[in-house]
């Protein structure tokens, strides 16, 4: 089975070395609570209850699963108890306002037990972790009264929310979807349907669950702008706040997986619930954003939670691992054959998980600070900016790093040869658990079309100039007085191609349609390794700093600047492949008849 240790020296690093976390606390109000030893306290229990209570039922989820028995979902051994620590630890409101009984911490303070959890479990993460775009929904766009009923017990965690997007026929095209919602005399709504992959959908963890649901009002528009929000919750709820009778909403069946056993990803039906309008009418899909967003960003640290638990579970393996002899003479002449970890493939797969979890947890924590300003902003012009700069980073987050997280996943099974294909050591499920990150909340090609059609075209290259001026500026900066130049210039040299390669592909587009989404996936490839790459040279230079005027911890700052150089040598050049597939011809890609695909 996997084990599990929280990289608490390297957050700590990424959030006050290189992300100068407390300056970015100071501009914001819920920031004053947040100092250093707040940080640290709460980065240390998060990491306790993840090590010693979640990371042993990592395996127990995926063996047990979830059982479903008419209507009724059983989750594994342990989760339940494991739960009720959560709720008695008040972590569920940490980051949410003090008046619906949260601690009104910041939100990217959030995200550090979101990391911790994750890692140690992904499966029971997601429990609470659906909550959270619930309550995000809630938050921006439900009424006081409807705030006042909600967010009191999903602040306290007995209560959980889900989201209820897709059905059988829609796949991502919303559009399609038929649940149906008719209004009543009493302002409420009658919801008929049914959902499928609604993670969390029912369990026992809780004495409720509040489901915020896609449908259609009668007469609606057709596609997207015909659909509506709504608030329905699997027991109604009294004006006190107290739980009436059951709603017609029931679990049909729970999926059978290839991982995440550990939740029940559920078949949710609708007969005449009841349900309430949140939002505007019509205007659903764009408050279902704020709950989807939540949900890529929590999507996109699965894929640093799969890199960092391949990491710390496959490096063991490899120093203990006894194989064949070192091509550069014998390192171990008291054993059979020499530790693995001599040998250049394996140091290649390792240091290509741990380059990708040190990198994406940067990426991550960095565009965190985008939901405080959302959370946070006085004016509504603020909320925006910080929305729409959130926005630009979300698929690259969510595509980039569950793409690299499978990869190193994949690779932690290499080092381990056989061993890691077999249940015995974890590996296998690392993998498994980690393949549906790259699929649901939006496929990797899904996000590279949002990324370079709505957030790139559309928007007139506005927040793509803005993302290239901030590495132009840091890399010319760095290249004048850094200590790390080479990677500034390598850095610079990147981004202007990626500069070259966009403009050429939505000039090829203006002629040819197709061209955008062929070169589609190779853009947000190309733009996840220039983000990884940025903050790499960022991490570089502040552990050159440290080593050159002596201070803190030599060998983590040289471990650094290895990785780093590992970075910039082996990983950022498969930007170029990207890179020259952008330029190719889309015929390539769509020039051959659909008769010549059959199998013969």
């Amino acid at each position: 089975m996997t084990t599990f240790k929280a990289p608490v020296r390297d957050i700590d690093f990424v959030l006050n070395e290189v992300l100068d976390y407390q300056a970015h606390y100071k501009t914001i109000a819920a920031g004053a609570e947040a100092t250093p030893d707040m940080v640290e306290a709460i980065t240390a229990e998060a990491a306790k209850f993840a090590e010693e209570v979640l990371s042993p039922l990592n395996k127990v989820g995926d063996e047990e699963g979830c059982t479903w028995n008419d209507s009724e979902v059983t989750t594994p051994t342990g989760f339940k108890e494991a739960y009720q620590m959560w709720i008695d630890g008040g972590w569920q409101g940490l980051s949410h306002p003090t008046e619906y009984g949260g601690q009104g911490l910041p939100m990217s303070l959030g995200l550090i037990k979101s990391e911790l959890i994750g890692t140690a479990n992904w499966s029971w993460g997601m429990y609470p972790g659906l909550s959270l775009g619930a309550m995000n929904t809630l938050i921006v766009h439900g009424t006081e009264e409807q705030k006042a009923q909600y967010m009191p017990k999903l602040c306290e965690g007995t209560w959980t929310g889900t989201m209820c997007l897709t059905e059988a026929h829609c796949g991502s095209d919303l559009g399609q979807m038929k649940s149906k919602a008719e209004l009543q005399e009493d302002g409420s709504y009658k919801l008929t349907g049914s959902k499928i992959f609604i993670s969390a959908g029912e369990h026992d963890l809780t004495e409720n669950i509040i489901h915020i649901v896609l449908a259609r009002t009668p007469g609606a528009p057709e596609g997207t702008k015909g659909i509506s929000l709504f608030i329905v919750p699997k027991v109604k709820v009294n004006d006190d706040g107290s739980l009436g009778e059951r709603n017609s909403v029931k679990c049909g069946s729970i999926e059978h997986k290839m991982g995440i056993h550990g939740n029940s990803t559920c078949v949710i039906n609708f007969d005449d619930a009841t349900g309430y309008l949140l939002g505007k009418e019509n205007e659903g899909l764009n408050a279902m954003f704020t709950f989807m967003n939540t949900a890529r960003i929590g999507t996109a640290i699965q894929g640093l939670a799969a890199s960092e638990l391949a990491y710390q579970n496959a490096l063991p393996y490899a120093m203990d691992r006894y194989s064949m002899r070192s091509l550069s003479g014998t390192k171990n002449p008291d054993k059979p054959g020499d530790a693995i970890i001599h040998h250049p493939d394996v140091r290649r797969m390792l240091l290509t998980a741990k380059a990708f979890a040190e990198g994406g947890r940067a990426m991550i924590y960095d565009a965190a600070k985008y939901s405080d300003h959302m959370v946070q902003a006085e004016t509504q012009a603020e909320r925006d900016a910080a929305e729409n700069e959130l926005g630009f980073l979300t698929p690259i987050l969510k595509a980039f790093l569950t793409e690299t997280g499978l990869e190193s996943a994949s690779n932690a099974m290499q080092v381990f040869g056989g061993h890691g294909y077999i249940k015995e050591h974890g590996m296998e499920q690392i993998y498994r658990d980690a393949r549906i990150a790259t699929l649901y909340e939006g496929t990797t090609g899904i996000q590279a079309m949002d990324l370079i059609g709505r957030k790139v075209v559309l928007d007139g290259f506005k927040l793509y100039g803005g993302f290239c001026k901030k590495l132009y500026k840091f890399g010319f900066k760095s290249l004048i007085g850094g200590k790390r130049r080479g990677y500034s210039a390598k850095l610079i040299g990147y981004t202007l191609a990626w500069n070259w390669h966009t403009v050429k592909m939505v000039a090829r587009a203006s002629k040819n349609r197709d061209a955008v989404g062929a070169a589609s996936y190779d853009f947000l490839m190309y733009s996840g390794y220039l983000s990884m790459a940025y903050y790499w040279a960022r991490m570089a230079e502040v552990a050159a700093t440290k080593l050159a005027s002596g201070e803190g911890d030599t060998a983590f700052y040289q471990a650094k600047l290895e990785t780093a150089e590992f970075y910039f040598s082996r990983l950022l050049p498969r930007a170029k492949a990207h890179g020259g597939s952008m330029g190719s011809s889309t015929e390539s890609v769509m020039g051959m008849d659909l008769e010549r695909f059959t199998v013969r």
